[in-house]
């Protein structure tokens, strides 16, 4: 449990956005001075296109190693003995009372780890009505103080003390399909660790205009069914989750597709986007069933020699 004085880390993962992390570090530093908080920044170029943004600012340091789950292991060990270690993306923008939300439910609660709350914001002058009513960027919302089952890591606070008896870390399989947040929580909570909510420590999630397209978050949303199927297969089940989630899936296929159809000819866009999430989402589900892992993040990180390898791949 935390308390006064304990030694908090803010952790910031960054790859070639030094506009936002410019942003950001300045909000940062604002929210940590009361609590006396350490600023990390883990950047993933391996050139280290970040260093001059952060600069005299905050502690900085290179992961080479590709992926999200090698940044967040890297800010694991950075944080030393630390008592609380604090995700937060570099696109994100904290509302006024974002760290005091999350540290002050950590003291008083006890908990293992806190998670708080996302809102995305669109750019100034978007709209189309398939995505504003898809839902494709809600996220499920639980109510101050509640258990979660799992947490992403874009707005968490991690009991470092918890960590460190347990042996966690981020699983390096999954830096490049994502999930690998999710997969961490999962294995928290099976091992007896609580996540609480604390819905007032609240983060803005600025959504760029090349995420704002029907083909990309239809992409996400069959990702993030891969890694749904995936990580609790990992976690305990084997074959028993996985026929689960083929069924599943096929289920969300196959209404998701009704809807999609109901809502294309009905003319509702609601209807529609739902449905098309619905079945890409069990689509996802289905692939990750079978074993395969699709690469979202594959594409920022080029491979050897300066390939891609993005895509989806049977392991």
């Amino acid at each position: 449990m935390g308390s006064v004085g304990e030694a908090i880390v803010i952790a910031v993962p960054t790859f070639h956005r030094p506009l936002a992390l410019d942003a950001l570090l300045d909000a940062l530093h604002e929210q940590a001075a009361p609590f006396g908080a350490d600023i990390l920044v883990v950047d993933n170029d391996p050139a280290g296109s970040a260093r001059r943004v952060v600069a005299g600012r905050a502690q900085y340091v290179v992961e080479p190693s590709r992926g999200l789950a090698a940044v967040r292991n890297r800010a694991l060990d950075e944080a030393g003995r630390a008592d609380a270690l604090v995700f937060i993306d570099d696109d994100e923008t904290p509302a006024p009372g974002w760290l005091a939300g999350l540290v002050t439910t950590w003291r008083q609660d006890g908990a293992d780890a806190v998670s708080g709350r996302v809102e995305s914001r669109f750019p100034v002058g978007f709209h189309d009505p398939w995505i504003e009513q898809g839902g494709f960027f809600r996220r499920v919302q639980f109510a101050a103080g509640a258990s979660q089952p799992v947490a992403a890591t874009n707005n968490l606070l991690l009991d470092l003390g918890t960590v460190r008896r347990l042996g966690l870390r981020f699983d390096e399989r999954l830096g490049l399909s994502g999930g690998e947040d999710i997969l961490f929580a999962r294995f928290l909570v099976k091992a007896g660790g609580r996540i609480v909510s604390a819905p007032e420590a609240l983060v803005f999630d600025d959504v760029p205009a090349e995420r704002l397209t029907r083909s990309w978050v239809l992409r996400r949303a069959y990702r993030v069914g891969i890694s749904t199927v995936r990580t609790a297969a990992l976690t305990g089940g084997g074959l028993r989750v996985r026929l689960r989630g083929f069924t599943g899936g096929a289920a969300r296929v196959g209404i998701g597709g009704g809807r999609w159809l109901a809502g294309a000819l009905i003319r509702s866009p609601r209807h529609s986007a739902r449905g098309a999430r619905a079945a890409a989402r069990g689509a996802g589900m289905m692939a990750g069933a079978l074993g395969v892992d699709y690469r979202e993040y594959a594409l920022r990180h080029p491979g050897p020699g300066g390939a891609h390898d993005a895509g989806a791949t049977s392991r």
